[in-house]
């Protein structure tokens, strides 16, 4: 599928769809320096060289990546429609919380995914995202972990969110990933002590700590071939998606207290995660299957 002419984006920007060259796939920045360098374009266009299946709609400022992207969907954005915004002003979370950094300090992408799997997967897809948000930045050299279901620990702190919506379009339902990834955020910045960044985290690779750009194309491309094998596999690969997730979930084996929608609270031990998905709490009660809510990792005294 493809697009002709152009969007008219935040701070004037502009993308074309389809590119008629490379160097058209990511749209320039204005310069306009600040305490933290923005992302440089020639930059992303030859980091994404390799990675055709991903269009890159670079943005100065956005409000929210995910509203942005969630419109260029309806209006038929393809498959692989990557928004990056260098600073998000407005976004949004997991239960209408909303998350915000300091221009330059993170991280924070939505890209636009058409799903071809059975409608009863899709639940797995938030699941996807986390895992493997987590193995990029594990690969990048940080103790990363998922709490489920999507949030992305480093050192048991939070480093990322994350938020999957669907959206309807003319060409069928489509997937909207939001990620957003603290990056150089000092402690100082950060919104809660629960939160870090990978600034604030110890990096053991050899190379030392990456730099922005490093940690957006390290982690879009992981979701986009996660995604991509996903699809493929059928039942079978959110079989293995299950074994894995769970094998890397920092959640499970852990006491918890969940907020439920609704404002009932189930406090208890992970134990599993479900085929669909949900996370298994062994409750005094007996084992209850949790579908949506707010964890809590509880610390055991003693």
């Amino acid at each position: 599928m493809s697009i002709s002419g152009a969007f008219p984006v935040a701070s004037g920007w502009a993308v074309t769809w389809p590119p008629s060259r490379s160097c058209d796939r990511v749209v320039p920045v204005t310069d306009d320096p600040t305490r933290r360098p923005p992302f440089e374009a020639a930059a992303l266009v030859a980091a994404f060289a390799e990675h055709p299946d991903l269009v890159v709609e670079l943005l100065e400022q956005a409000p929210s990546t995910n509203a942005l992207a969630a419109a260029r969907a309806r209006e038929g954005a393809p498959d692989g429609l990557l928004v990056v915004a260098d600073h998000q002003s407005a976004g949004r979370g997991r239960l209408d919380r909303t998350w915000q950094t300091p221009p330059g300090a993170a991280v924070t992408f939505s890209l636009v995914l058409r799903p071809s799997v059975p409608p009863g997967q899709w639940p797995w897809l938030p699941l996807l995202v986390g895992h493997n948000v987590a193995k990029a930045l594990l690969r990048l050299g940080y103790d990363a972990a998922v709490k489920w279901p999507n949030d992305v620990l480093v050192g048991g702190l939070k480093v990322a969110g994350i938020l999957v919506e669907r959206v309807e379009t003319p060409q069928g339902p489509a997937a909207v990933v939001g990620v957003g990834i603290n990056v150089a955020t000092t402690a100082e910045e950060l919104p809660v002590e629960t939160a870090t960044s990978l600034a604030l985290a110890d990096c053991t690779r050899a190379a030392g700590a990456p730099g922005r750009t490093e940690v957006l194309v390290a982690v879009a491309t992981a979701i986009r071939e996660a995604f991509d094998a996903w699809q493929a596999g059928g039942e079978e690969a959110t079989a293995r998606l299950r074994t894995s997730y769970a094998a890397h979930c920092a959640t499970v084996g852990q006491d918890v207290r969940v907020e439920l929608p609704g404002g009932g609270v189930l406090v208890g031990t992970a134990v599993d995660v479900d085929p669909d998905g949900r996370l298994v709490v062994e409750t005094s009660a007996g084992r209850e299957r949790v579908g949506a809510g707010d964890v809590v990792h509880v610390r055991r005294h003693g």
